[in-house]
């Protein structure tokens, strides 16, 4: 900018000079040519005044006087055109004047005058004529250089002067340049309030001004959304990643460098490849489909977990500039799937198994192939098998009203020692038969809950006790209240849960023993109702077995 504003101030310098000499030169010769042609008028008039007082003695008194210092030329035409006198050359000698502009505008209007240029443009005459009373007309002529010629001989002293007034210019322009571009060079542009400026860079300093104030603004205002970005991202517990169109991460958090097993301080502060984070093939393809422009998912099994990879591409006006990489823990979904199909393969088992029987037995009846003393057992095991079919589908309607929190039962005050007592009755006929023995002790303790959910509750976990119990075993029914809160134990003096399973028992359709199982029969999901029913009333289900000394089963409420 400097340089550039120092030589348009020399070149206009320069243009400026040249203009100005060529319009002086132009005006001091058209004011000596004026001056001239005011002489020579002058003169024209003075020898017509002369030879209108004596004729030609005049124009003799002039030749005779031989005056060397004249310039101008006078000439003598008759009214014929004919020279009769001519202080330059002999008359006889001159072709005729008739002709001439000036003489046959001197003879028509009574004075004429006209300017012509040498043939080789260096000098050019001004010739004037006036008539004489008599008709003749006298000339007079005076030869000057022309305007060209005067330009062409002021040339060299022009091209000095210009050349010492563009030596000067330059100097001065440097100098005012200096002026001109030492303050802006100087502004200090986070404060330019500040500077001491030239007047004419105030509007100019009030825009950078504004300008820096927006700036500022909108500085905090992405310096506060950058904040908040990192603080959401920071805090989701799925990783987060983001990377450039060269595979670069260009941000992450700390759940991202947890899952890909990362170490954050190991990690440089300039940008790295995504793949040395993970190299695994399906990392590499969903990282490689979103940098293509294609949305992709993958499943990882990284430390025992398993996490879902979604990579989505990054698009502006169609050119892709990076992905967004987010990876979720799906192992908890996972472990529901796995339990779903689980329990939809148990249920398909557990429905088909009666049914299988039922049809089965039918079937046998239908071909006439049971004695007539064999039809009452027949249709005795129909109906146990049907039975057992309503109470599954019974246990299974249960369940999904648990699940789903619909169960049509109102609350109200309930004593669990009296739930207990009415479940021990029921039970004591099932218990002689296992020859197990089954007792109860306590205190009333009342409760705010469904006293339906409540009985099957306590029922369930008393028949396992005694199902699985040892011959000549005990199942001991305990209520008590524990502060606050309302306590039902039940302990037995069975075969035991392994440490295995003990996390698993309440799952739908799980046994431990599943020969012994099928010998009791059941339908697999007393201890599933008992674990929602506990959820349904915020209870707590807590269980310690040893195996083959026996399982202790509490509820508190």
């Amino acid at each position: 900018m400097r340089r550039r504003i120092y030589w348009n101030m020399c070149l206009v310098a320069l243009f400026s000079l040249i203009l100005a000499t060529l319009v002086t030169t132009g005006m001091f010769y058209k004011d000596l040519q004026t001056q001239m042609k005011r002489e020579v008028a002058t003169e024209v008039r003075y020898i017509q005044s002369a030879m209108e007082m004596g004729g030609r003695e005049y124009l003799d008194f002039l030749s005779t006087r031989g005056d060397g210092n004249r310039i101008n030329r006078i000439t003598w035409v008759d009214t014929d055109g004919r020279v009769l006198y001519d202080s330059f050359k002999n008359s006889e000698n001159l072709e005729n004047h008739l002709d001439r502009p000036e003489i046959k505008e001197a003879l028509e209007k009574g004075s004429g005058s006209i300017t012509r240029p040498s043939e080789t443009l260096a000098e050019q005459t001004y010739y004037y004529a006036v008539r004489l009373s008599d008709d003749t007309v006298i000339r007079v002529a005076s030869t000057t250089r022309s305007g060209w010629a005067s330009f062409m001989q002021a040339i060299p002293w022009i091209v000095v002067l210009t050349i010492v007034i563009f030596c000067i210019t330059m100097v001065l322009a440097e100098i005012q340049t200096k002026k001109i571009v030492g303050p802006i060079n100087n502004l200090n542009l986070d404060n330019p309030d500040e500077a001491s400026v030239y007047d004419e860079l105030s509007p100019l300093i009030g825009r950078i001004e504004k300008q820096n104030l927006t700036i500022h603004k909108q500085m905090d205002t992405l310096r506060e959304k950058q904040m908040e970005f990192a603080a959401i991202t920071e805090n989701m517990s799925e990783g987060f990643i983001v990377v450039d169109s060269k595979a670069e991460v260009v941000s992450y958090n700390s759940s991202a460098m947890r899952i890909l097993g990362v170490e954050r301080q190991l990690v440089p502060d300039s940008r790295v490849n995504i793949l040395n984070f993970n190299r695994s093939a399906e990392f590499r393809e969903a990282v490689d489909h979103a940098l293509a422009g294609r949305h992709a998912e993958q499943n990882l099994e990284l430390n025992g977990h398993c996490y879902q990879m979604i990579a989505n591409p990054v698009l502006d006006e169609g050119r892709n500039k990076g992905a967004i990489i987010v990876i979720l823990d799906i192992t908890e979904k996972q472990g529901r799937e796995e339990l779903r199909r689980e329990f939809s393969a148990n249920v398909s088992h557990e429905l088909k198994t009666p049914l299988t029987s039922i049809s089965g037995y039918a079937e046998i009846m239908k071909n006439g192939l049971v004695r007539p003393e064999d039809m009452a057992r027949f249709a005795e095991n129909i109906y146990t098998e049907a039975q057992r079919l309503i109470t599954l589908v019974g246990d299974i309607i249960k369940l999904s009203q648990l699940d789903e929190n619909a169960v049509e039962v109102e609350k109200s005050a309930v004593d669990l020692y009296e739930v207990s007592s009415d479940v021990v009755k029921r039970l004591q006929g099932n218990a002689d038969k296992q020859k197990v023995s089954i007792s109860l002790q306590g205190e009333p303790a009342v409760v705010h809950g469904a006293r339906q959910i409540l009985d099957e509750m306590i029922f369930n976990i008393c028949d396992n006790a005694i199902k699985y119990n040892k011959t000549n075993g005990k199942v001991m029914v305990t209520v008590k209240n524990e502060g606050m809160r309302k306590v039902v134990t039940v302990a037995d003096t069975g075969i035991g849960v392994p440490e295995a399973d003990k996390d698993r028992i309440f799952e739908r359709f799980y046994r431990v023993d599943k020969s012994h199982s099928k010998q009791i029969g059941g339908t697999g999901l007393g201890l599933s109702i008992v674990k929602h029913g506990a959820i349904y009333h915020d209870a707590q289900v807590e269980l310690e077995s040893k195996v083959g000394e026996g399982t202790v089963v509490r509820i508190v409420f």
